[in-house]
C-alpha cells in the first residue's frame, strides 16, 4: 500500500505521547487517585501485584514510544517485524480505550477542573495512539501480504 503513509511527524507526537503518559503515571496514581492509599488496604503480596502491573502499564508505554521515536520508519516499512510490533502496540492501546470507557466510567475522579481537563486530555491521547498504530498496523499487514 505504497500510496499511503502515515508521516513520520505523526509518529513522532504519538511517540512523545506514549512517553508522556509513562512520565505522568505516578502522578495520576498518587495525586489523582490516592492509589498507594487505596493499595495498603490489601494483603501484603497483593500489594506487590498490584505495583508490579502499574510498572507494567509504565513501562510499555514509554517502551512504545522509545521505539517509535527511534524506529519511525522501520515501523512503517511492511516487513513482518513491523506488522508485528505496530499490531502489538495498536491491541495494547485498542484494549485501553475499550477498557477506559467500559470500567473506568463507574469511578469518579476527584470533582476539581484540572482533573477533568487531564481526564479529556488523557482519553485523547489514548484514542490517538489507537487509531495512529491502527494505520500502521493496517498499511503494514496491506503491504506486507502484497509482497509476499
Amino acid at each position: 500500500m505504497k500510496n499511503f503513509d502515515i508521516p513520520n511527524w505523526l509518529i513522532i507526537i504519538g511517540a512523545i505521547g506514549q512517553m508522556f503518559t509513562a512520565i505522568i503515571y505516578p502522578y495520576i496514581r498518587h495525586v489523582v487517585f490516592d492509589w498507594y492509599n487505596d493499595i495498603k488496604k490489601l494483603k501484603p503480596l497483593n500489594q506487590e501485584i498490584a505495583k508490579t502491573y502499574g510498572r507494567y502499564i509504565q513501562g510499555l508505554n514509554f517502551s512504545f514510544g522509545l521505539i517509535s521515536l527511534l524506529l519511525t520508519n522501520e515501523l512503517k516499512n511492511q516487513t513482518g517485524l513491523a506488522v508485528a510490533i505496530t499490531g502489538l502496540i495498536a491491541a495494547y492501546w485498542t484494549g485501553k480505550v475499550i477498557t477506559q470507557f467500559a470500567y473506568y466510567p463507574m469511578y469518579q475522579i476527584p470533582k476539581r477542573t484540572i482533573f477533568r481537563i487531564g481526564e479529556i486530555g488523557m482519553n485523547l491521547l489514548f484514542i490517538t495512539f489507537a487509531i495512529i498504530f491502527i494505520l500502521l498496523f493496517v498499511t503494514n499487514l496491506i503491504g506486507y501480504l502484497a509482497n509476499k
